[in-house]
């Protein structure tokens, strides 16, 4: 079985959070001060400063200076390598209106020939 990479693992902690989800949706939409995000998540400062740490850690955040304020931008680097990951997964079970019959195909692979199928 193929090891997920650490920086795949550090995404995927990073998102398991919701307010974290949520910034990182916020900021896809546009840059934000991370003040403002704290005002919109209803958090203190220090616990957004820590949201925004596990996050930039993971790279799904860049923080950028402008003036005294403290930006987000979305890491597109994180985000493409989440997008990959998944799209490795769409080759497998196939288009949306297909992955129902192919997930029920896989089962009945793991599940084996039932007992009318055997004799």
């Amino acid at each position: 079985m193929e090891r997920i990479p650490d920086e795949l693992d550090r995404i995927f902690e990073a998102l398991a959070n919701p307010h974290r989800r949520e910034i990182v949706y916020l900021v896809g939409l546009r840059p934000h001060a991370i003040s403002e995000l704290a005002r919109v998540r209803d958090l203190t400062l220090p616990a957004i400063h820590r949201h925004v740490r596990i996050l930039e850690d993971a790279g799904l955040v860049q923080r950028r200076k402008v003036g005294r304020t403290n930006v987000l931008t979305i890491g597109r680097p994180a985000i493409a390598t989440l997008q990959e990951w998944l799209d490795g997964y769409h080759a497998y079970w196939g288009s949306a209106d297909e992955s129902l019959d192919n997930y029920g195909a896989h089962l009945e692979r793991l599940a084996g020939p039932t007992d009318e199928e055997t004799e």
